[in-house]
């Protein structure tokens, strides 16, 4: 069975709970964007995703990718389908239009990539970059640059590699000894090795942009001393770039992607933005990738379920409790099945709703005239990205697998795709700045600097979008009362023990998702058309997945006091 995406699913929360086109059309580029076109939008994005992208999926995870004397060859059909989609202009939905785009909200391409995601992990992994490279190269390269490359980008007729990682640093970017030798005519010569890059070579497009990160030879050690380059894999003249892909790694999973070994040996190339200041462009680009790979995750979860919610109600074994009748029930009436089909879309749909109000939020940062409004927005996305990014990507992992336990033996086998999900849905959890690198970003860097007042004034902005004479809702807004004391308890701790906060970030991050998805099944709840199956999960979240922001706040709580304790005595 094929991912089939599903506008039903989505409209009800963007347009009736999110109110997204009012939202949008109040911004000077959306002012046509009203609901018709949203929706229009969205249709024929499902089409396409599941006419054309979704029946690749098995045969790229079968057959992979294929390395050959430096050339890598991607799965049959991935070459045609990349060429319809971004000659259809799905890439350029959200450029604006002066660099050739449809000039679209950023939140309809979010929906778009979570589809593409859930249809066919692998190819998606090639045009995931787009976007983050279009804005890297939009804000910080020079007229020069912009003018050869943005519109290619923008299109997608080239894609892009974000080349950051090296094999002795790891996620410790401080230590990357790519080097960039300037020349008298205002370009660099790179010299040095990426591992991890993602479409670093391929057969979809006839040109690559490779964003590289990298250092000038007077540059201090450590971050503040890296700068970004721009290198092509072909040079203006037709001939190819100093650049070689020495091999493509044997993955657990996403083998419809190939993640390559790049070498770069005088490779010619430009300084996008200032030298020294390669962190600052890069982060534009990891910030929408962060954003783009919680997204996959919602997808992923919704795949698997969708595979497991199938097989559940077509499939009988033994008698569930209180079944008439001498026939073999329906596994789906079976209770432990019920409960893993009912928790995962519990997730799925009040994770969505959380990652769609940050795409508004992305456009509201974008594009609002009020400079409060924009920065409030900006704050918004800031303390919300890493939870999602982790969030979403460990309940994609640990979702996925769960729905495999559906299929009882048959799921461990290849015939029925589920397997694929769960071995896709893992690296989600590592790359673009792994799960617990994300927690220490939200704790670390983020709310405890002021002592978590900023995020504070998030929290409760939330709590006063909800109706405390409705008692989920009172509940909801007790949890953030109590996430804002735990957060001034791990602050106090912090000063006495300063490793606490890295060692509970991640139970951190897991009780704000929590805390947000509460609120978030809240609003769904309230809103007019809310139907019985979005009241069954958010009962279903209420059992089944609240509870755990009892046990993640004590564990943190406990913490705290191991710390405080001793001090005051």
């Amino acid at each position: 069975m094929d991912y089939q995406p599903r506008p039903d699913d989505i409209l009800p929360l963007l347009h009736g709970v999110l109110g997204a086109p009012a939202q949008l059309q109040a911004l000077p580029p959306f002012a046509e964007a009203d609901a018709d076109l949203q929706a229009q939008v969205l249709e024929e994005a499902g089409k396409f995703v599941a006419e054309v992208i979704a029946p690749l999926n098995r045969e790229g995870d079968e057959t992979g990718c294929r390395f050959e004397a430096g050339r890598v060859a991607t799965p049959p059909g991935f070459a045609d389908a990349y060429r319809a989609f971004w000659q259809a202009g799905w890439p350029a939905l959200s450029a604006a239009p002066e660099d050739g785009g449809q000039g679209l909200p950023a939140v309809l391409e979010a929906v778009l990539y979570e589809w593409l995601a859930a249809a066919n992990h692998g190819f998606t992994m090639a045009p995931g970059l787009l976007h983050g490279a279009y804005e890297c190269l939009r804000h910080h390269g020079s007229d020069a640059l912009k003018a050869r490359y943005l519109p290619k980008i923008a299109s997608g007729e080239w894609l892009a590699t974000m080349c950051l990682t090296e094999a002795h640093a790891g996620s410790d970017l401080g230590r990357v000894r790519t080097k960039a030798v300037p020349q008298a005519d205002g370009s660099v010569r790179l010299e040095g090795s990426k591992i991890f890059i993602s479409g670093g070579e391929h057969d979809l497009t006839d040109n690559i942009v490779h964003l590289v990160l990298c250092r000038m030879p007077d540059a201090p050690p450590g971050p503040k001393g890296l700068s970004l380059v721009l290198a092509p894999r072909v040079l203006d003249d037709g001939t190819r770039n100093a650049i070689h892909c020495e091999r493509i790694e044997e993955k657990m999973g996403l083998h419809g992607s190939p993640t390559c070994v790049m070498r770069f040996d005088g490779a010619t190339g430009w300084i996008v933005g200032e030298p020294g200041q390669g962190l600052s462009a890069m982060f534009v680009m990891m910030n929408s990738a962060r954003l783009h790979v919680a997204l996959q995750g919602i997808g992923l979860l919704d795949a698997a379920w969708q595979k497991a919610r199938a097989y559940a109600d077509e499939r009988r074994q033994m008698r569930a409790p209180g079944a008439t009748g001498h026939e073999a029930s329906l596994i789906a009436e079976h209770p432990a099945i019920a409960r893993i089909l009912d928790t995962q879309r519990a997730w799925i749909d009040g994770a969505r709703l959380i990652a769609y109000r940050t795409g508004l939020q992305l456009d509201v940062a974008r594009h609002h005239p009020d400079a409060k409004a924009r920065a409030a927005a900006q704050q918004w996305c800031s303390y919300v990205t890493p939870v999602l990014k982790a969030a979403c990507t460990q309940q994609a992992f640990e979702g996925a697998s769960a729905c495999l336990q559906v299929f009882g033996g048959h799921g461990y086998v290849r015939e029925w795709g589920i397997e694929q999900i769960v071995r896709d849905a893992r690296v989600t959890m590592i790359y673009e700045g792994t799960n617990e690198i994300q927690a220490i970003d939200l704790l670390v860097r983020k709310v405890l600097p002021d002592a978590g007042a900023g995020f504070a004034r998030t929290l409760l902005a939330l709590r006063d979008e909800l109706d405390a004479s409705r008692e989920s809702d009172a509940d909801a807004q007790r949890r953030f009362a109590q996430l804002r004391y735990l957060t001034t308890q791990l602050a106090m701790a912090a000063q006495a023990a300063p490793r606490l906060p890295y060692e509970v970030a991640d139970d951190y991050l897991r009780i704000v998702m929590l805390a947000m998805l509460a609120w978030a099944w809240c609003r769904i709840e309230a809103t007019p058309g809310a139907t019985a199956a979005q009241a069954a999960s958010a009962a279903a979240f209420r059992r089944w997945v609240l509870p755990e922001f009892e046990m993640r706040a004590g564990i943190v709580k406990k913490a705290c006091e191991a710390v405080i304790a001793p001090v005051a005595a």
